[in-house]
């Protein structure tokens, strides 16, 4: 049997946290988006990773998210249906955090914005929770880019194979397992327990 991870790392939206950012944006471009092209936008968009890297402030994302999309509404409908499609945490994620405390390590790895950002870590309390913080707009690098991945690496200092990092998007996931992590695909927190449970932590 391997030995336990050292580290887990979870990605926030789709994993621990309900984002519901895909129906969302369907819900405003009707049929002319797949389900899987409105995933795609939310890790391949300019507009998007311009935002969660840093490089652009709250206003500017939305004015040019909205003529990306070309939608007729205006940036500040745009960003206030942005910031309600964050749910909150899937029930049983904080506790699920607490139960895995006293066996490894914990952070996340997340492309993430300052304004969800701070709801995630003090409105709902999962802050605490994580001694490792790697958010994209703090550290101005963005997934699945690999040198986010190599960024960790190197302020982690452990082998790779000592970290779990739990990802939804199928790409990030791969961009993992390319630098030895210890990755896997979970969408929701039966598949996270699932793959914890796997991994002898649970």
């Amino acid at each position: 049997m391997q030995t336990p991870p050292a580290i887990v790392l979870f990605d926030l939206g789709g994993v621990l946290i309900h984002w519901d950012g895909a129906n969302g944006l369907r819900k405003l471009l009707g049929d002319e988006f797949s389900p899987e092209a409105a995933r795609k936008f939310w890790l391949e968009s300019p507009s998007v990773r311009s935002f969660e890297s840093g490089r652009a402030t709250p206003d500017e994302f939305a004015r040019k998210a909205v003529e990306e999309l070309n939608l007729s509404m205006s940036p500040d409908e745009w960003f206030r249906q942005f910031f309600n499609w964050d749910r909150g945490p899937f029930p049983g994620s904080l506790e699920l955090l607490s139960a895995l405390d006293s066996k490894c390590e914990l952070g996340c790895l997340s492309n993430n914005n300052e304004l969800h950002w701070s709801q995630i870590r003090d409105h709902w309390g999962f802050g605490p929770f994580f001694r490792y913080q790697y958010l994209s707009h703090e550290i101005g690098m963005i997934k699945p880019d690999p040198e986010i991945f190599e960024y960790v690496l190197r302020d982690l200092g452990v082998p790779p194979e000592r970290i779990l990092y739990l990802d939804d998007n199928p790409e990030c996931v791969e961009a993992a397992l390319k630098f030895n992590f210890r990755a896997a695909k979970t969408q929701g927190l039966s598949e996270v327990r699932q793959v914890l449970s796997s991994e002898g932590l649970l």
